[in-house]
């Protein structure tokens, strides 16, 4: 039973972060990154040991060739002198520093060639993890405009059954805006025919009598002739050009 609850809890687990994962695409890909760089850095540390191994077996090979070369002299040395147990320890010496020699010459090698093949692989890992990862950049783009175009079109599709189920509220709001300008037309008439036109007629017959007697009584105040048969305009014009005495202002 207690097994059972487990793997319940485990499957709700798994399903709330691959829900997570799914929601947030950019999120993993930033997390993913940053793993990668903590495992190249521990990566270089492992390739940093190594190197520094080689680097042990570079300094064991070099002393073991100056004590190569000083055995092989003093072995020589000791027998040109005659001195014979001499020379045979010192050539029992040079024959184990001479396979002691051969022996880190040939781990040198092979610690050269593994950390040679290390560092190739870890740039080749390194250069297709970032081009996994700019590809996933794209995608993860490329993933978000189709998203948002197909949210765009659902939209649209949502709009226009909206629109096309609204027709007959919109319909009926034309039939009232309809209505209500043909209502309004009806009043401006109503109004317009009710006006009493005789009643603006006499209005303006007076304003233009109280303006012939105004023009005269300036005309009579100023000395100026004023011929009662000519046009209000062309007195007006007439009275512009004669000045006191009834003379021309130019003259």
């Amino acid at each position: 039973m207690l097994k059972r609850i487990s793997n319940l809890f485990k499957a709700f687990a798994n399903m709330f972060v691959s829900s997570a994962e799914r929601a947030n695409p950019k999120m993993m890909l930033e997390q993913e990154k940053e793993n990668l760089r903590t495992q190249i850095a521990q990566y270089n540390q492992g390739l940093a040991s190594h190197a520094g191994m080689c680097e042990r077996l570079m300094s064991q090979v070099k002393r073991l060739e100056a004590q190569e070369k000083e055995e092989r002299a003093k072995a020589a040395a000791n027998l040109r002198a005659g001195n014979r147990e001499m020379a045979g320890q010192f050539a029992l010496q040079l024959q184990t520093t001479s396979a002691q020699l051969t022996e880190n010459r040939t781990q040198l090698e092979q610690a050269e060639k593994t950390y040679r093949e290390l560092v190739k692989a870890r740039d080749v890992s390194i250069s297709a993890a970032k081009k996994k990862i700019e590809d996933l950049k794209y995608a993860i783009g490329d993933m978000e405009i189709k998203k948002a175009t197909a949210e765009m079109m659902e939209m649209a599709g949502g709009m226009i059954n909206t629109i096309g189920g609204s027709g007959d509220t919109l319909n009926r709001l034309e039939e009232m805006v309809g209505e209500e300008r043909e209502k309004a037309a009806g009043r401006a008439r109503v109004a317009r025919d009710s006006l009493n036109t005789t009643d603006f007629q006499m209005k303006e017959n007076e304003q233009k009598a109280l303006a012939d007697q105004a023009l005269a009584d300036f005309a009579a105040a100023e000395g100026l002739a004023l011929d009662p048969a000519l046009p209000q305009d062309s007195g007006q014009q007439s009275a512009r050009h004669m000045g006191p005495q009834g003379q021309s202002i130019s003259g």
